[in-house]
């Protein structure tokens, strides 16, 4: 009787999904993407194996704990030879950065992605209505977007909003902005720009959850051009079709999984818990309220009657699915890259394979975890394999700081073949190994025999592999 009622509720609720579906076509809710470009900097920002080892080296508060740690997470991680750092970190200047040095990393991020989404879209910068921009780790007077509007000179109506805090989900938070915007701004342009200055919150410390940002995040961002205008629909590459948002402030394991903060000695930095186990909950709460909107009621209802079945006989059989098939409701999934536990983890809760993740995995492997900009990287990829077609369906999910859990699923409305940042290596990925260099160079480190030695002997041994490599 219970699963009948079950059954009943769900066709209402399918019914119920369609009237509204039919509801907005009526009152003419559109939201486009026309173009995005995501950034990449210059090839001497590049951390390669034996700079990173010397940026690390420069930080005299670490022992040989610390060094092995450092070692074991870098090759866990996923990341590899070619992520880029900010200017002032290759420079030397983590311990005592200047505001200058963030505003200038922004500014070239801003100005470099903008300039080519205007030059290749047509629309110039004074026929924008709406600019969001979201950089969770630093807060200007006057406001970022006041820069973009000066460098510019856009109209002095345009609506600007300046989201902060808000990690590494703020993307899709911006583009959820946006969308209840266009209700009541018709026939409008929409630029979101979203990236983090990451130079100034370099940590110099030694507490370990501390020290896992250095290890994972990297220089990267995008700017995104959104208009709701009928006449651009032939031009758009994407339709949006649903936004979800979740938000766990309000339990504490959640709220503390990453907070700016001085560590016990006063060193500024960002500190890292987040779980797989939080992430698992956070995308649980999320997709019970996205997965109604966008499977097939024959898929949902399989899926009950299996979760009923599963119940009443108590079995946990791995033959039963403990999620419905995803893939049948959307062909391509874009995982925030903010690490690969995360990735492969979050990948195998959806049932997925390793085709459906690889986007997510060569992401960070080539670019690391670049924050909010991040999960364009990964649909530049899914571009530049040429795996888009029109009708396909793409969904985005993201995690940020607070504990938030958001996700958007888009339409491809045409093809998508363009060249992107992925350009000049797509053809090399996947690679035939991700074997990282870390443990190749520095595996010594974990040899016992190190223990006896002064941390002055361990420096000098690891400066003397820095230096072999390069001859």
């Amino acid at each position: 009787m219970e699963l009948f009622t079950a059954i009943c509720i769900l066709c209402f609720l399918y019914l119920m999904h369609h009237l509204y579906k039919l509801f907005l076509r009526i009152t003419n809710q559109r939201f486009y993407m026309i173009a995005y470009q995501c950034y990449k900097p210059a090839e001497d920002r590049k951390l390669t194996t034996d700079l990173c080892a010397s940026i690390i080296l420069r930080n005299k508060n670490l022992g040989l704990d610390d060094y092995r740690f450092l070692l074991q997470t870098m090759v866990n991680s996923g990341i590899g030879e070619n992520t880029y750092a900010p200017k002032n970190i290759i420079l030397g200047k983590e311990v005592h950065p200047e505001l200058i040095d963030s505003l200038s990393e922004i500014d070239e991020i801003f100005f470099d992605t903008l300039d080519k989404l205007f030059a290749n879209s047509g629309i110039s910068p004074q026929e924008i209505d709406i600019l969001v921009v979201n950089v969770s780790l630093l807060s200007s007077v006057p406001s970022l977007t006041s820069r973009i509007i000066n460098h510019y000179k856009m109209r002095p109506d345009i609506k600007a909003f300046n989201l902060s805090g808000m990690g590494c989900s703020a993307s899709l938070i911006a583009i959820d902005l946006v969308k209840h915007l266009f209700k009541t701004h018709r026939n409008s342009f929409a630029i979101v720009v979203s990236t983090d200055a990451l130079g100034a919150k370099w940590y110099c410390g030694k507490e370990k959850c501390m020290m896992l940002p250095n290890c994972m995040m990297r220089s990267g961002g995008c700017s995104m051009l959104f208009t709701n205008k009928r006449v651009f629909q032939d031009r758009a590459i994407l339709k949006l079709k649903y936004t979800i948002r979740t938000h766990f402030g309000a339990n504490d394991e959640a709220y503390n999984c990453g907070i700016d903060m001085e560590d016990n000695q006063g060193y500024r930095g960002f500190r890292l818990a987040l779980t797989k186990e939080l992430v698992k909950a956070a995308a649980q709460s999320n997709l019970r309220v996205l997965v109604p909107k966008l499977l097939p009621l024959r898929e949902i209802i399989l899926f009950v009657i299996m979760v009923s079945y599963r119940k009443i006989t108590k079995t946990k059989s791995s033959s039963l699915a403990a999620a419905p098939n995803m893939k049948t409701g959307v062909e391509h999934f874009c995982i925030h890259p903010g690490a690969k536990a995360v990735v492969e983890g979050f990948g195998k809760s959806l049932g997925l394979d390793e085709y459906d993740i690889e986007p997510s995995r060569m992401t960070l492997h080539r670019f690391g975890n670049m924050a909010a900009g991040s999960i364009w990287y990964v649909l530049g990829y899914m571009e530049a394999k040429k795996r888009l077609k029109k009708g396909d369906r793409i969904l985005m999910i993201t995690f940020g700081a607070g504990l938030k859990c958001n996700t958007c699923v888009w339409e491809v409305m045409r093809d998508m073949d363009g060249s992107n940042v992925w350009e000049d290596c797509i053809d090399n990925y996947p690679p035939k190994s991700l074997a990282n260099h870390f443990m190749e160079k520095f595996a010594w480190l974990n040899d016992e025999s190190m223990s006896f030695l002064s941390l002055d002997d361990i420096r000098e041994k690891i400066s003397f592999e820095i230096k072999a490599s390069r001859c």
